[in-house]
């Protein structure tokens, strides 16, 4: 299963298994952090959830949140809000240069 075949249904324990509304995201800014979990549904009804293990941000200063599921063994990658990318290769881009942030701090730490 791929991300991209995923019906965008997030639930954020932030939100008591709701997604932000606007307003409410205007109020406590409604971004995902660190250890916050993803529900995405499948389009054949699985639910995955996804554990926030990174936050990264681009040049131009946009923010992204990487999750792992440890039931499906793969990445998503989301914007702050827990949306997930519609843009498959910029989605790539942003986990393999996590991935590469990942491997260099652990290094650092040895």
């Amino acid at each position: 299963m791929s991300p991209a075949t995923c019906v965008r249904r997030i639930d954020i324990d932030a939100h008591n298994g709701e997604p932000a509304e606007p307003a409410e995201a205007a109020q406590d800014d409604g971004k995902v952090d660190l250890l916050d979990v993803i529900v995405v549904e499948t389009v054949d009804g699985e639910k995955h959830e996804y554990e926030v293990v990174g936050l990264v941000d681009d040049d131009e200063h946009n923010e992204y949140a990487v999750a792992f599921s440890e039931k499906a063994d793969e990445f998503i990658v989301t914007d702050v809000y827990g949306k997930l990318l519609d843009d498959d290769e910029l989605a790539q881009e942003i986990l393999d240069d996590f991935m590469v942030l990942s491997e260099e701090s652990g290094s650092e730490e040895q």
